[in-house]
């Protein structure tokens, strides 16, 4: 079913339970890049677990579901999953926002280890990775992150691409190619990827994406009716006042419909790995680039004045002549009009390995290791605002346990460094580095017909900055204890409660500045202590007669919580926002149910209902900002084989329950609807997919987006896309 799978009941002897190894009895679709166990049930990456259902409310999205969904940022590519939103801040820079959860709160993955680049620092920063070479993409929400990281309380995105092989190949070369255009966007994108074996235990990997787009077509108006009359206003008030270039400029933004300016991006990336397989054992190392350029759409009606301090006096910094152009840009007064766009590069090399230890205690030991150096530079027009520089590294090691009887198991170590730099006009956050050291376990004890499964996280945390004097070391415990009953007709029901602490981060310590990408003056707070929360889920999922069912509820109580808030406050004509802390409370719901309401042969119309709701708030009631309202989706698909169509109706409500100085958002409606086409009888890899997205033309604003009174959502939006795998 074209939908996203749920992770369900595998038992071990039916897969593998690391990445880096191949199926051993579940067989591959290659075009769907989808493990499959005997029982047709999807199997998600974790090692030592049977249940995996600590990992409450996993979410696997790959093959017919990845295409239809695919987009130049990892946040998009999610939207349809139950409980993933997405920032939304420009279409070059959109991350996952998980439960309402989204920065620090939420960990985004490469084959378990973090992207390591500066996304987490601010909404405008664009995720390093690069969807149009991803296999499959899973979704951990709540205690599944202590495998990755106990600071990501709201979940995890783990993005699982080829660049390291994952498996051997029996055929002379595999090959996958995917190409698509829109009118939206005047997208056009390719990407392609090849492995080839060397021998019977090597395998070499390389591939590579393109994606480039123009300015995003919209319905109606660019800004929202309140701000629009705002301008208006002050346009009139201009022209009283005999400054009639800044009114007419004032106008032509209030009334600017049709395209939102500033929006176009362009993206390549390119990668090459191998492996090297021995019996149950493998290594595996890759290099690789991605380049990003985006434009990130300016607040209509703003304008910006750097103060005259040198932020630089004190940074001796080895880019002097990429910083001397912008000497002369710093004198001047105001830069408001100027446009702004972000030129992003990241160079990774990643190392995976696993070592089988026999039969004995444990069974293997697999390691994962990455390295990145990042640099993202804001453009002001032709001239350098602000650089941000990320060197990093993080690596794990887990030691996979043996199944003894009803029990199993991983116990792991996990470190991570970064090095962070910015500097130029509007460099808001100190030069720092971040020290963590990780161990963690996650067991589990079968029962039949009940499951025990535990999980236990300790962290050591040192962040530093010697130009801020700064210097604060932070421990954090995180647990989870799960209880799991299996029914006769395999329907799952469990409850899990929750610890989980986090320290924070350097931004929210030593954040202190203007920064033109979001037009804010973000305030850190030296003084904040670690962020704690008590965790309660249940869940039910599982088989529903022929068709599936995933449903989950759950409650966050937070201490000292940590939040950014707009404070009512302007610094150097930017609205201030501040980072502070104080109790919390979340509760959510989420679910899906996929039915079959017919079948004959080589028909079948299935029905997909999916929904999400979350309320957050602080003790004293004021609610969070920027969450996510109540949010509905149905769908009927039609599968014949050759070709299957898809009809689908998205509801967004209204966001009227708002912190203080954030604006609400209206309810609106996409219908969306698609055809896959295999042309190929008897070759099911090859799959043209035909797209009609927002239908109506409905104008959307997502209430998660630091930007939605001035980015609204794509307008209509007529797609084509080709994949095919040999």
């Amino acid at each position: 079913m074209a939908a996203p799978a749920h992770a369900q009941d595998a038992r071990a002897q039916d897969r593998s339970s690391d990445p880096g190894a191949a199926p051993a009895a579940p067989e591959t679709d290659d075009f769907h890049d989808r493990r499959i166990a005997p029982t047709g049930e999807i199997v998600v990456t974790a090692t030592g677990l049977e249940q995996l259902d600590v990992l409450a409310g996993t979410t696997v999205v790959e093959g017919a579901e990845l295409q239809r969904n695919l987009d130049g940022q990892i946040g998009e590519v999610l939207i349809k999953v139950p409980g993933v939103s997405a920032t939304g801040f420009a279409p070059g820079a959109s991350r996952p926002v998980l439960r309402g959860f989204s920065g620090e709160r939420v960990k985004v993955l490469i084959d378990g280890i973090g992207a390591i680049d500066a996304s987490n620092t601010s909404a405008d920063h664009a995720t390093a990775i690069d969807p149009l070479t991803a296999e499959r993409i899973e979704v951990l929400r709540g205690p599944a992150v202590l495998l990755y990281g106990s600071q990501a309380i709201g979940g995890a995105v783990n993005v699982i691409d080829k660049r390291i092989p994952l498996r051997r190949l029996n055929e002379p070369f595999h090959l996958d190619a995917l190409a698509g255009v829109d009118t939206a966007s005047d997208l056009r994108e390719g990407g392609a990827s090849l492995d080839v074996p060397l021998g019977e235990r090597f395998v070499v990997h390389v591939d590579g994406a393109y994606r480039k787009t123009g300015d995003l077509e919209i319905p109606g108006y660019v800004v929202v009716p309140e701000l629009r009359a705002d301008l208006l206003a002050d346009a009139a008030e201009e022209e009283e006042e005999g400054h009639l270039e800044e009114a007419e400029e004032l106008r032509e933004a209030a009334n600017h419909r049709g395209t939102l300016p500033g929006s176009a991006t362009e993206t390549w990336s390119a990668n090459a790995g191998f492996a090297f397989f021995e019996g149950d054992s493998n290594l595996g190392a890759s290099f690789g680039i991605y380049d990003t350029t985006y434009g990130v759409p300016l607040r209509p009606g703003t304008s910006h004045h750097h103060g005259e301090e040198d932020h630089d006096d004190d940074h001796d910094h080895e880019h002097d002549d990429d910083h001397d152009d912008h000497e002369d840009h710093e004198g001047e007064e105001e830069h408001g009009h100027e446009d702004v766009t972000i030129a992003l590069r990241q160079y990774r090399a990643d190392l995976r390995g696993r070592l089988a230890l026999g039969d004995g205690f444990l069974a293997a030991l697999n390691t994962r290791v990455g390295f990145s150096d990042y640099t993202h530079t804001e453009f002001e027009g032709d001239e350098v605002g602000t650089v941000f520089e990320v060197k990093g590294i993080e690596a794990r090691a887990e030691l996979e346990q043996n199944r003894r009887g009803n029990w199993g198991g991983s116990t792991g170590i996990q470190y991570y460094y970064r090095d962070f730099d910015a500097y130029g006009a509007e460099a808001y956050v100190p030069k720092n580095h971040t020290d963590q050291v990780a161990v963690f376990t996650l067991q589990e004890i079968d029962f039949d017909p009940f499951q025990v499964e535990l999980a236990a996280r300790y962290e050591a945390t040192d962040v530093e900055s010697q130009v801020a004097g700064f210097d604060r070391s932070f421990d954090t415990f995180s647990g989870a204890l799960g209880l799991i009953y299996e029914t006769a007709g395999g329907l799952r029901f469990g409850v899990t409660g929750s610890r989980a602490e986090r320290a924070p981060s350097a931004e929210e310590l030593l954040s202190d500045g203007p920064h033109i990408a979001t037009q804010a003056y973000e305030i850190g707070d030296r003084d904040l202590e670690v962020e704690g929360a008590w965790g309660l889920e249940a869940f039910v999922r599982g088989a529903l007669g022929d068709g599936t069912v995933s449903l989950a509820v759950y409650r966050n109580w937070f201490d000292d919580y940590i939040y950014l808030a707009e404070t009512g406050e302007e610094e150097d004509e930017l609205p201030v926002f501040q980072y502070l802390q104080g109790d919390a409370r979340y509760f959510g719901v989420e679910g899906q149910v996929t039915y079959p309401l017919y079948q004959a042969d080589g028909f079948t119309l299935m029905a997909d209902l999916r929904g999400d709701y979350v309320r957050a708030e602080l003790d004293d009631g004021t609610p969070l900002p920027r969450i996510p309202p109540l949010r509905l989706l149905g769908a009927l698909e039609a599968q014949t084989g050759p070709v299957d169509a898809r009809v689908e109706v998205q509801w967004f409500d209204g966001q009227d329950r708002v912190a203080p100085f954030e604006s609400a958002t209206d309810a609106f409606t996409f219908v969306n609807a698609s055809i896959a086409w295999k042309p190929l009888r008897g070759n099911d890899n090859v799959t043209v997919l035909l797209q009609a997205n927002n239908l109506f033309d409905a104008e959307g604003r997502r209430h998660a987006s630091f930007t939605k009174d001035f980015v609204p959502l794509a307008g209509r939006n007529f797609k084509i896309g080709l994949r095919t795998s040999f």
